[in-house]
């Protein structure tokens, strides 16, 4: 039997994937590179926006004609719009044999070979480069905001065991990951449920000390209730990147309000100088919404100073997007995807300035870089301020090949708004 895996959408389904993935091959099953070379292929839905949702559909439309063609044996459909939509999309869509939901492993091996014995061992395939890997600390959300769907996807907030987390880090870094990047729905809230504390703080300590990791960075951190505790151990641990991942949405008091993000923009600004005067050259990423129903151009105006102001070193910008369910729904969504299209325009403008000023600040210095592709002739590479696929990256010259997955020291010579460029330097 082969199996080949699509995935879509957001780095924590990625790691559903690999735990998939290595199940798969712990029960005898052979995973295909490819669609072609597959008997069965497995969809990893996303349904967390409009944009994602459609190109989840699309991508089981696209396999439910190669089924028809007999191309596929077998059609699975798994994931977060599976989760949420699955009812509609098996009247709809009657190629696919089965629709599962998230985190579905052991029902998709037996949908797959019903006469296999399965035991969960943990096991986990990567899909990432070997040299950096997803660590899930946690599924699930409780926070309340009113224009995600993410709990009723993903259920209530559920934290995994600190030894388990340790141990699940040990095993990847003796695959040769270096970089271990963590995610969740929500960092910061990581342990309530099971230790009543937040204790993300301890576990950064735990895995910067015994999982042997170079690189360990955190992303998806909740502003409201944040444990300053955090911020020390970043600051005083040097394998833990001077990074944070702190998605804001949105800066006008106003529509975070109306967002249900329990905390105002003047919370919030006291929240970054905080972070900024614990750890003082902390790299700060964030992401906003725009076009949210109730947002006015004033709004927006209170967003672009807010962004003029704190100087954030990464930002994106996602348009609104109605969801089924959620508080938000009973405002609709009276922006047109014209008025949207130009805020998020106006934000990013202003936000291609900022990036570029800091990046010219880099010319001259030396920055550490992880070599992450050969593009003939010339290689890119990630500082520690960029996590890979959503930030910087670093185009490198050198004199002698470089090894992927190594760490080497580069002389920075040019700047673009988003890039770096710089000479290998020789040890």
């Amino acid at each position: 039997m082969k199996v080949h895996i699509i995935t879509l959408g957001c780095s924590k389904n990625t790691v559903d994937s690999e735990m998939l993935s290595g199940h798969l091959k712990a029960n005898q099953m052979e995973l295909a590179e490819t669609i072609e070379d597959a008997d069965t292929l497995v969809i990893n839905t996303c349904g967390f926006i409009d944009a994602a949702k459609e190109e989840s559909v699309n991508t089981i439309l696209e396999a439910a004609q190669l089924k028809k063609s007999g191309a596929l044996q077998r059609l699975i459909v798994a994931g977060c719009l599976s989760e949420r939509y699955g009812d509609d999309l098996r009247k709809e869509i009657p190629e696919v044999d089965h629709f599962f939901g998230t985190e579905a492993y052991e029902q998709i091996i037996k949908a797959i070979s019903p006469d296999l014995k399965y035991s969960l061992l943990g096991e986990r395939i990567l899909s990432t480069p070997q040299h950096y890997a997803y660590l899930k600390i946690s599924e699930g959300c409780d926070n309340p905001c009113s224009f995600c769907a993410i709990p009723i996807m993903r259920g209530t907030h559920r934290s995994t065991p600190i030894e388990t987390l340790v141990k699940s880090a040990q095993g990847l870094v003796a695959q040769g990951v270096k970089e271990l990047i963590l995610v969740a729905q929500d960092l910061t809230y990581y342990g309530l449920d099971i230790y009543d504390k937040r204790r993300l703080a301890d576990l950064l300590s735990a895995l910067a000390d015994e999982s042997g990791a170079e690189w360990i960075r955190c992303m998806y951190a909740y502003p409201a209730k944040f444990p300053l505790d955090v911020l020390q151990v970043i600051r005083d641990t040097s394998n833990i990147c001077n990074y944070l991942d702190m998605p804001l949405q949105h800066a006008s008091t106003n529509v975070l309000k109306n967002m249900r993000r329990g905390i105002t923009r003047r919370a919030t600004e006291e929240l970054l100088d905080q972070i900024r005067q614990t750890v003082p050259d902390i790299v700060l990423r964030s992401t906003f919404i725009i076009g949210y129903p109730s947002e006015t151009e004033a709004d927006v105006d209170e967003l672009v100073e807010f962004l003029d102001k704190q100087q954030l070193d990464r930002v994106g910008v996602f348009q609104y997007s109605q969801e089924d369910d959620t508080y938000a729904y009973i405002l609709g969504d009276p922006l047109s995807a014209e008025v949207k299209e130009s805020r998020m325009n106006r934000v990013m403008d202003l936000q291609r300035g900022i990036s570029l000023a800091k990046n010219l600040a880099k010319v001259g210095s030396v920055q550490r870089v992880l070599i992450e592709e050969d593009l003939g002739g010339e290689y890119r590479g990630r500082t520690e301020a960029d996590a890979p696929e959503v930030d910087n990256d670093v185009y490198v010259t050198s004199s002698h090949e470089l090894v992927l997955g190594s760490f080497v020291h580069v002389a920075i010579d040019d700047a673009e708004d988003f890039d770096l460029f710089g000479r290998a330097q020789l040890n």
